[in-house]
Order: structure tokens, then C-alpha cells, then sequence
């Protein structure tokens, strides 16, 4: 399983951005896709997450409203599409995914909280910078 992501670059505040992770090597095994962003200086924070078999989504309260994930199925890929950019947005941005072989519901709240080795494939990451 590979991750890819694009679409980031430089955008001024009050902006959007809209970036792409294209996942490969999947089949039709359900996963769930997360985005975390690394800021200069800050630990690692989960951002939205969503869930491959039934769309599921579920954002982090820090995003709630601005940022909103989605997928497309038959491609293979997750889309971060992101309003409204604040300066304290700038960061590093990758996705993350990881794996269901057995089915059942998830709490995708906690997927937010894991940790990189956790997970099944990592994206390289995207710079967004976002000017005041």
C-alpha cells in the first residue's frame, strides 16, 4: 500500500487549499484515511478522518467547520478540502491510512489519536503555508 499526497503550496489567510492523497495497492479492502498536520514547533494533531465503506467522517474540533474530508471510491483517493486558512494552519500535512480486515464499527475519534507506527501506510507530506 502506497500513499501520495498533493496539492499543497503557499495561500494566503482566508483561503482554501484542497489537497489529494491517492492511496494504491488497495483492492477493495476498507481502510480508513486520516489527515494529521505537523506545525513548526507543535506535536502532531489529527485532523478529520473518514471511513471507506460507509463514508463516515468525523473532524477534530480544531477544524470543525473549515475543513471537511472526502473520498472517492472508485479512485482511491481522499480529498482535503480546507476554508477559510488561518496563518496557525501552516504545516506539514499527510495521510495516514489504515486497514479493517475484520469489519465492524470503528471509533474513528481514536484513529485521530494514534500513533505514525500504527498505522498500515503514511503519505510523505505536503508543505501548506498560509500568510497573513
Amino acid at each position: 500500500v502506497q500513499l501520495v499526497e498533493s496539492g499543497g503550496g503557499l495561500v494566503q489567510a482566508g483561503g482554501s487549499l484542497r489537497l489529494s492523497c491517492a492511496a494504491s495497492g488497495l483492492g477493495f479492502a476498507d481502510y480508513a484515511i486520516a489527515w494529521f498536520r505537523q506545525a513548526p514547533g507543535k506535536t502532531r494533531e489529527g485532523l478529520v478522518c473518514i471511513r471507506r465503506s460507509d463514508g463516515r467522517t468525523y473532524d477534530a474540533d480544531s477544524v470543525k467547520g473549515r475543513f471537511s474530508i472526502s473520498i472517492d471510491n472508485a479512485k482511491n483517493m481522499v480529498y482535503l478540502q480546507m476554508n477559510n486558512l488561518k496563518p496557525e494552519d501552516t504545516g506539514v500535512y499527510s495521510c495516514a491510512l489504515l486497514l479493517f480486515l475484520g469489519g465492524g464499527r470503528v471509533d474513528l475519534a481514536t484513529i485521530l489519536r494514534r500513533a505514525p507506527e500504527e498505522f498500515d501506510a503514511l503519505g510523505q507530506g505536503t508543505q501548506v503555508t498560509v500568510s497573513s
